[in-house]
């Protein structure tokens, strides 16, 4: 088996459908297990029922800004040890080009490489950051939820949203005025007076 053939293309985990090819550039949300409250999930499983993917998709990151959960990624010691397990795979599994570790989900943007699937790169992100968390925390059993949602960028238009939508979403859900105070983002390290990155987008990923 070559390296291609270990990714899937289209497939389906759960409720969320995925495409997986090596060199697309794929933007990611996985969130907490705990991030949609149990007096949520009919409100959930409605959103995923939409058949417009514009709507659904802006539907999910409201709830998600909401704040629901123990939003334990807010933690300095769990946002850091989270952005380092995205920056330690970068250029092995990936090639990571921005990212955003919110409260209670992580967005990722990044360009996969042959011989390691999507699936594969979410699981050790998942596994690693979860033994970790609930070391930190002295919690035992699921830290993130199953499921994870991608999306591929389609061209070069779409790739300027993804990293506004990113870079942005502190500043939309309210934590903080500009992006680049956000401690666990990839903003902080653009150039300050770079403003097209620092101008939050209303859209969706």
């Amino acid at each position: 088996m070559n390296a291609v053939t270990l990714h899937k293309g289209w497939y389906s985990r759960g409720y969320l459908p995925h495409f997986d090819q090596p060199g697309l550039v794929q933007a990611i949300t996985f969130r907490l297990g705990d991030s949609i409250p149990t007096e949520r999930r009919e409100l959930w499983q409605e959103i995923l029922a939409q058949k417009n993917p514009t709507q659904k998709r802006a539907k999910i990151q409201a709830l998600l800004d909401a704040g629901y959960g123990s939003c334990a990624l807010r933690h300095p010691l769990i946002g850091q040890m989270v952005e380092d397990t995205l920056l330690y795979y970068d250029s092995k599994d990936y090639r990571l080009l921005a990212w955003v570790v919110m409260p209670n989900h992580v967005h990722a943007l990044i360009e996969t490489l042959p011989g390691t699937p999507l699936a594969t790169i979410i699981r050790r992100w998942k596994s690693q950051t979860a033994r970790e968390a609930n070391r930190i925390l002295g919690h035992r059993g699921r830290f993130w939820c199953a499921d994870y949602y991608d999306r591929y960028i389609r061209d070069s238009e779409h790739l300027l949203r993804a990293v506004l939508y990113i870079h942005g979403n502190p500043v939309k859900a309210g934590l903080v005025d500009r992006a680049e105070e956000w401690p666990f983002s990839s903003a902080r390290w653009l150039d300050a007076l770079d403003a097209t990155f620092h101008t939050p987008w209303e859209g969706d990923l």
